[in-house]
């Protein structure tokens, strides 16, 4: 009888036959190919991960475990051999290759030499593949995938290389140092046995110095400086590796005669690049106290910048730009703004254009200024805000006079102050008088403050927060109550008009002719007033936030025994502790920082002072003061650029659009500064760069706006979601606010201009400018030319077409189109264009008809001025007139139609008139000379 299954006898498949041999039982046989159709049956296995060391510079890997793929069809022949094994990741330098395919050895090398300092470890998959079902490798079978994680072994290749070409030092004869500078050495290779420094060595016999394992060189003996005034040493260093620095180190130490106390190793001038952060100051200086022994120092650096702005390095936009940047809420009234056309009440009075264009207003004793009726904040409620930045010294004289900030006085009659802020004796006093209509009864009427910044000649940013019948007062952002608050009745109500003025109190009554009194000796910036509401503590910070001072690198490196306080401008920082070295470590982190794009340049002056107590002592050494200097560096200053179409042709209905047409659709607004060697510009390279614009002004040049006619248009939605505002008149339009340039482009793009009776108007110029930080740098000057087309003019240039209709040839090409109209940027005719055409090639036909008839029944008004010459014809300019409408397009519909000379155009593509204009509008047949073909405009035709 046959078996179940031949295979079962691993036996008989001794010899490698293609096909199992026979198994004969009695007088039946049957081949074990018929009985085993699958000889392939299983798939090779692997261990499900490897990891392997390689040492640099070698190819072979050593794996654990080691790489063996099993296959449980072995020993049957090609499917229970192992031909391959692939590595998954190409990144990965290494192969893998079989050693026996019967057994399932393999063995992973490197294709190329491996480095362990430019890769430590690697990661990758490798999978085994058996030998399949025949030679050929058909139907082989895969393992599953295994990890193998490689790890590279170090090779002491590099030497320890010193990080300073030298060192120096400086010590004091007699004293023993236990550590008199530190040299340090580094080493390339990865691993930390082949890249520490074990061991640091002098060279140089017979000196009385010696180095620790750290580097830190010491005296053995005390130093005089008569004997030896300067050593000379080398210094050499070894890896953990026992390999030698390749060079030694030159260290020279210098031998002071005597110990003198105070601050070393700092720079007189610290030079500070604008837009390099935060920068040390003193990285290498230290104290030297002639070692005695202290029990606590207290140093104090401290920033000088009152000579700088309003203090120290501040924004310098607009007030109503840094309120907006704030987050302060709108409706403020700024009464002292840039003099204009506009705000002309401050043209009289004294700038300081010296500060970084910051506006600043110098008052000396003689000058005031009224606030118009129309700018005056009306409806001052219980709740409101005024605010002012101030710079003021003490008042001259023993008895000093009253010095009005801001007063609103009755303008004529009588005396009264309803409210006044003014400085009495480096006291701060605000006014408010209420009316019996509000209450009738005693009320708070004076607040009184007395505070060291009044008279300090600094800069302060004073706000005064009402909220009635509490007023607070802050100062640099620090809160203030008042310590004198004064009673009063209410005003008796009357219908004298008041007078609103800074720098003086106006007296309107009671003197035989009114005049300005209590005048104000001090600067003043910024003064606004918000009524109905008040500045929150956030945005009062942010207003008069210092953009520079004074920092701490690593903070948290600093020990915690080293206490520190800041003031809130940062221009001052006190630091105390008790270990000398914890101080000198402090006060080589303390750094200066501006954050500003385009900081000021200029000095900023540094003082550190210090005072040292011993035990038992109050005072035992006297340190003397450093004067420094900051070095502010002149920044690249950036070059403002504004790019666009110069000039446009536009159909006089157009501009009677409701919407009008976009002035500067295709704006482009960049900056570049000029980096490298500044003197020499040929070697300057341009790179564009990122900031913000402040405001941008529209102007229009020769006669202004005609608001019964024409104006300037900007959607307010435009404005949504942006740091930015407009404002409108006759001679243009502003726009203005801290934003971004690409902000600015899109809002710009968004102006039109409209021109609803443009009959006379032939064209229009404009001019954009736009500029940052205040008027510090401005763009070019950007002109834009509108020139309007009317209804004649694009006829004439339609009726050129008309003029040889066997030679009419109609080009599409996207020059021909106007920029201005996107909507038909491409080079395919759309339907408007297919409309023209046809249109043209109707009144072409008509025309010819028309004046054919009219040659033939003799009575056409106009005839013929010339005969045809020389085979061609010439057709002089005749009473005949015909108004082409060539386009209307309603509700997806193209129409053409020809109307007479009597009646009045519609608003139309090519009409160009106004609705009470009587004139007609005509296209007349242009002389015809021979057959010279007639060229199109690219201005001829709008779509």
């Amino acid at each position: 009888r046959l078996p179940l299954n031949c295979c079962l006898f691993p036996a008989v498949l001794a010899a490698p036959v293609k096909s199992c041999p026979f198994c004969c039982f009695g007088s039946v046989s049957l081949t074990l190919t018929t009985l085993c159709p699958a000889v392939n049956k299983h798939k090779p296995w692997i261990e499900t991960s490897y990891h392997g060391v390689i040492t640099e510079n070698t190819d072979v890997v050593l794996l654990d475990p080691p790489l063996v793929a099993l296959d449980k069809d072995a020993p049957i022949p090609y499917a229970g051999e192992i031909c391959a094994f692939n590595i998954h990741g190409l990144e990965a330098p290494f192969k893998a290759v079989v050693l026996n395919g019967t057994s399932g050895e393999g063995q992973l090398r490197a294709r190329g030499p491996v480095d362990c300092e430019t890769q430590k470890e690697y990661t990758f998959i490798i999978q085994a593949h058996d030998c399949g079902s025949g030679p050929g490798g058909t139907e082989g079978k895969k393992s599953h995938k295994a990890v193998v994680h490689i790890q590279v072994n170090d090779v002491n290749e590099f030497a320890p290389v010193f990080r300073e070409p030298k060192y120096q030092a400086a010590v004091t004869e007699g004293k023993i140092y236990d550590s008199i500078l530190q040299v340090e050495a580094t080493d390339q290779d990865c691993s930390p046995q082949y890249s520490q420094i074990c061991n640091y060595q002098i060279t140089t016999t017979n000196t009385p110095f010696a180095i620790d394992r750290n580097g830190n060189i010491r005296n053995t003996e005390k130093l005089s400086y008569d004997r030896e005034q300067q050593y000379e040493i080398q210094v050499t260093a070894w890896d953990c590796g026992q390999k030698r620095a390749l060079h030694v180190v030159p260290v020279r130490i210098d031998v002071k005669p005597v110990c003198k106390p105070g601050w070393q190793g700092w720079n007189k001038r610290v030079d500070y690049e604008p837009g390099t952060g935060s920068k040390q100051l003193f990285p290498k200086m230290h104290l030297e106290t002639c070692g005695g022994p202290l029990s606590s120092l207290r140093t104090t650096v401290e920033l000088l910048t009152s000579h700088i702005g309003k203090g120290c390095d501040r924004e310098t936009y607009s007030e109503k730009s840094l309120q907006k940047l704030c987050g302060a809420s709108s409706g403020s009234t700024d009464l002292l703004p840039a003099p204009s056309s506009a705000t002309n009440w401050t043209a009289s009075l004294m700038t300081d254009s010296g500060k970084d264009n910051d506006l600043i207003f110098s008052f000396d004793g003689h000058q005031s200024a009224k606030i118009p009726d129309w700018v005056v904040p009306q409806n001052l409620t219980d709740q409101f805000t005024i605010a002012t930045w101030m710079m003021h010294g003490p008042s001259p004289g023993i008895r000093a006079e009253k010095e009005t900030l801001l007063c609103n006085s009755d303008k004529t009659e009588m005396n009264r102050h309803h409210y006044s802020l003014y400085v009495h004796n480096c006291r701060l006093v605000f006014l408010l008088r209420r009316d019996f209509t509000q209450m009738d009864t005693f009320r708070p009427a004076e607040f009184h403050w007395k505070l060291d910044q009044i008279c300090d000649k600094e800069w302060h940013y004073y706000v005064i927060n009402v909220e009635f019948p509490a007023v607070t007062l802050y100062v640099d952002g620090v809160t203030y109550d008042p310590y004198l608050v004064t009673d009063d009745w209410p005003i008796h109500p009357s219908q004298i008009d008041v007078q609103l003025t800074v720098g003086a109190c106006w007296q309107g009554g009671e003197v035989t002719k009114p005049r300005f009194t209590q005048y104000f000796r001090g600067s003043l910036s910024g003064l606004t007033i918000r009524p109905g509401k008040i500045a929150s503590q956030k945005v009062i910070s942010c207003l008069q936030a210092c953009k520079e001072g004074l920092d701490i690198n690593s903070l948290e490196s600093l020990d915690k025994n080293i206490k520190f306080h800041f003031n809130p401008a940062q221009s001052i920082l006190v630091m105390e502790g008790e270990d000398l070295e914890n101080m000198n470590v402090a006060v080589r982190k303390v750094s200066y920082i501006n954050s500003r794009q385009f900081p000021t340049p200029g000095v900023r002056h540094l003082r550190i002072s210090t005072t040292v107590q011993c035990f038992g002592e109050d005072t035992c050494i006297t340190i003397p003061d450093i004067e420094a200097v900051v070095m502010v560096l002149q920044p690249s200053e950036p070059m403002i650029t504004i790019t666009g179409l110069e000039r446009q042709n536009r159909p006089a209905s157009d501009l009677r659009r409701p919407e009008g047409v976009r002035l500067f659709q295709q704006l482009h607004i960049i900056s570049t500064v000029t980096r490298g060697d500044s003197a020499a510009h040929s070697t300057g390279l341009l790179e564009e760069i990122i900031h913000n614009l402040d405001y941008c002004d529209i102007l229009v040049l020769g006669e202004e706006l005609r608001p019964d006619q024409e104006s300037l248009q900007l959607q307010r939605s435009s404005l949504l979601g942006k740091h930015l505002d407009a404002t409108n008149s006759t001679s243009g339009m502003s726009i203005y606010g801290v934003d971004s340039m690409a902000n600015y482009e899109d809002v710009i793009r968004e102006v039109r201009y409209s021109n609803w009776r443009p009959a006379h108007l032939r064209e229009r110029r404009f001019r954009l400018t736009c500029s940052e930080l205040n008027g510090r740098y401005t763009s070019n000057e950007f002109n834009l030319e509108v020139s309007v087309l009317h209804s004649s003019e694009v006829g004439e240039h339609v009726s050129q077409t008309v003029a040889l209709p066997q030679h009419l040839q109609l080009v599409h090409h996207p020059a021909m189109i106007d920029e201005n109209y996107p909507e038909h940027g491409s080079g395919v005719p759309n339907a408007a264009t297919v409309a023209i055409v046809m249109c043209i090639a109707t009144l072409v036909v008509v025309i010819v008809l028309g004046i054919y008839r009219i040659h033939l029944t003799h009575k056409q008004e106009v005839k013929l001025s010339e005969t045809t010459k020389e085979g061609g014809e010439t057709w002089d300019d005749s009473p005949l007139s015909i108004t082409i409408n060539p386009m209307e397009v309603n509700k997806g519909e193209e129409k053409c139609e020809e109307e007479d000379e009597d009646e009045e155009e519609e608003d139309d593509i090519t009409s160009a008139e106004s609705d009470d204009s009587e004139e007609e509008v005509d296209v007349q047949l242009p002389r015809m000379q021979g057959t010279k073909r007639l060229k199109w405009e690219k201005t001829a035709i709008f779509y």
